[in-house]
């Protein structure tokens, strides 16, 4: 299997917030948006009376006091909601363009997120995005394979493996994904690396827990 190439994450966050009020464009870079609509915050620093945001399928700026006292925001909402595996926030935020490579302050990807909670549906949604980061490695040196390998989440792995994951890339701690896993993880990992043919997909049936 060829493996797709490798993306270098780029770190960035984005603010949800909710609208406490309406507000009319009065300028062609405005946007406009109801009270009690989300708005997906991308740049704060520029202007500090005046945010970059988007709603729906529309971008501009807002004032950012029409939204600056609403106290229940998130940071990195793609990661916060792969790491809850929480499906449908996780489409809306790809949806608003929230990009797929960004890294939290450890270096993860949402990918790295919703591997490590075994979270199988958004793993799917996230692999399914272009050029996904299967072999991105943070701050420790972990990637997702290592993640899901550590947590002992097989299917994960299947699909990691599927979409190209390196099994033999090393942590900081110069370890493999197969090293921080169960017996049956290793055989998995060990099924995934054998030249005769493979399957297009690794099931139960395909290892054996060498602990039993």
């Amino acid at each position: 299997m060829s493996q797709p190439p490798k993306v270098h994450p780029k770190p960035g966050q984005v603010k949800v917030v909710r609208a406490l009020y309406n507000y009319s464009a009065q300028r062609p870079d405005e946007l406009t948006f109801k009270a009690g609509e989300v708005l997906y915050v991308f740049d704060q620093t520029t202007d500090k009376d005046w945010w970059k945001a988007r709603c729906g399928t529309k971008t501009g700026v807002i004032p950012s006091n029409y939204v600056e006292c609403q106290t229940e925001s998130v940071d990195a909402p793609l990661h916060e909601a792969a790491r809850r595996g929480n499906l449908s926030f996780l489409r809306e935020c790809l949806h608003q363009g929230v990009s797929a490579t960004g890294l939290d302050s450890v270096g993860n990807t949402a990918l790295h997120w919703a591997c490590r909670g075994g979270h199988i549906e958004c793993v799917r949604e996230l692999l399914a995005q272009s050029n996904p980061p299967v072999n991105a490695q943070n701050k420790m040196g972990d990637s997702p394979l290592h993640l899901a390998a550590a947590h002992s989440h097989l299917e994960v792995l299947s699909l990691l493996l599927q979409a190209g994951a390196d099994s033999g890339l090393h942590n900081n701690d110069s370890q493999t994904a197969e090293q921080l896993g169960s017996a049956a993880v290793a055989s998995l990992l060990r099924l995934s690396r054998s030249p005769r043919a493979r399957p297009a997909s690794y099931t139960p049936d395909d290892y054996v827990d060498e602990s039993d």
